[in-house]
């Protein structure tokens, strides 16, 4: 079974070669690299030519191309349409996955064959990695993907594999969100009802949380307004969506708190003038999905309002608690 891995690359010339190693180290053939320059302005391209003459065939073969709509949403479209693998993995340029990772997924896919069982989707452990070194497990949960990707973010990029011709079903990355471009994607393909198993073994991803070169980046008040739009399309895709009633309003509410997350992390930076009235909407919203019932005003919004002060506070633990009450 051939696999496909396919990273996005922008000016990582300096730091992209340890990403690129790892994915060679992979114990699983064939498989196959989809490299996508994002238009960088460094020497990333004769990086990545230069690793694609010195790993030639063998089971493992490279493809370079490019793509000048400069998101990443955007270069992970291209490179899915230089996709031949029965399954892909989107990966980030500046992460690290284990040798193990891509056999670990073929595992996964062949245990479900075997009970006859066709899959389009395994979600995965990660190791996410913080500026003064330390790590941690990033949660797992083996069930109510839904509420724990909203959550969780589950879904995120390097977390998972999919079935090409599934995904070749959706509508692929959304090329003109500006952040949380993941996040998003992993709502849709759960909307579209994929057949899931878990990879229960160890994490085999490592994601770089380590400052301000990640990915990932280091703070949000500085793309104020970004973040919030994608909850509001996330938002509209859940109501728009054949989901039963009672799952909407969950998934909704569960979204209304995400909100709130991000008014606690506005406030925990600092930008009080950020998160109040951001706070005060995910408030609202909350409220006027129980009707300003009784529940709402002596238990839900109560607890709603210790939650912020404590995710604003940098405690965590806050997400399993909105799950259970919201």
């Amino acid at each position: 079974m051939e696999v496909t891995v396919i990273i996005p690359v922008y000016n990582r010339a300096a730091i992209v070669k340890e990403t690129l190693e790892s994915v060679v180290a992979q114990t699983h053939r064939p498989l196959q690299l989809v490299l996508v320059d994002n238009d960088s302005t460094d020497d990333t391209m004769q990086v990545l030519e230069t690793f694609k003459k010195e790993h030639p065939g063998d089971g493992f073969n490279v493809v370079i191309t490019s793509e000048s709509h400069h998101t990443a949403g955007a270069a992970r479209n291209r490179g899915f349409e230089h996709a031949t693998g029965e399954w892909v993995l989107f990966f980030d340029s500046d992460d690290v996955m284990e040798p193990e990772l891509v056999e670990s997924y073929v595992h996964v896919i062949e245990r479900a064959a075997k009970k006859g069982k066709t899959l389009d989707l395994i979600s995965s452990r990660s190791t996410l990695v913080f500026p003064d070194g330390s790590s941690r497990q990033a949660p797992f949960h083996k069930g109510d993907l839904f509420a724990n990707h909203i959550l969780h973010g589950q879904l995120a990029t390097q977390r998972y594999a999919v079935r090409r011709e599934f995904f070749a079903s959706t509508d692929g990355w959304n090329i003109d969100l500006p952040g949380w471009n993941d996040w998003e994607l992993g709502l849709r393909l759960l909307l579209a009802a994929p057949r899931v198993a878990y990879n229960r073994g160890k994490s085999h991803v490592i994601i770089n949380h380590n400052g301000a070169d990640s990915i990932t980046g280091t703070e949000f008040h500085s793309r104020q307004g970004r973040w919030e739009h994608v909850i509001d399309v996330m938002l509209n895709e859940v109501r728009c969506s054949k989901l039963k009633p009672e799952h909407k309003r969950r998934f909704e509410r569960l979204l209304h708190y995400r909100r709130l997350v991000l008014a606690a992390q506005y406030e925990r930076e600092g930008h009080s003038e950020l998160a109040k009235p951001l706070c005060q909407q995910a408030y609202h919203a909350l409220g006027k999905s129980y009707s300003n019932s009784r529940r709402w005003r002596w238990f839900v919004a109560p607890v709603t309002r210790r939650l912020f002060a404590r995710i604003a506070s940098g405690k965590r633990g806050s997400a399993r608690v909105a799950r259970l009450i919201y």
